[in-house]
């Protein structure tokens, strides 16, 4: 299953459409995104893991696919990502146990995507 690049991919025209409409608010969040992955006290990859998990406890299918690629570009791994998932299990119970496997997925496939690539 390609539950990553699919929710992505869905989400693309209507996420152009919007940004051509209230670009401000675009503009706005990015700055907003660019200053809380921003390293700090917690690197970005850190950062991204946590934004992961919070994906799956919100619920949020385009969060849970945009952080696992993130995560991935940030060099976390398979273990570092089921590590940060597992606990949203804990925080989320029931609901969480549902998107914690979408999260997993999503990650693999854009974990996968890189490190099988020629130049990885």
């Amino acid at each position: 299953m390609h539950y990553g690049h699919e929710v992505l991919d869905d989400l693309r025209p209507q996420t152009r459409e919007l940004r051509q409409l209230i670009p401000d608010v675009y503009k706005g969040f990015g700055a907003l995104h660019s200053a809380a992955f921003a390293d700090g006290a917690l690197d970005s990859k850190m950062k991204e893991l946590i934004a992961l998990a919070i994906a799956v406890s919100t619920q949020c299918d385009g969060c849970i696919a945009s952080h696992a690629r993130a995560a991935v570009k940030q060099g976390a791994t398979l273990e570092e990502a089921a590590d940060a998932i597992g606990v949203t299990i804990l925080m989320g119970g029931g609901p969480a146990s549902i998107y914690a496997p979408r999260a997993y997925a999503a990650f693999v496939e854009f974990y996968e995507q890189i490190h099988s690539a020629p130049d990885a």
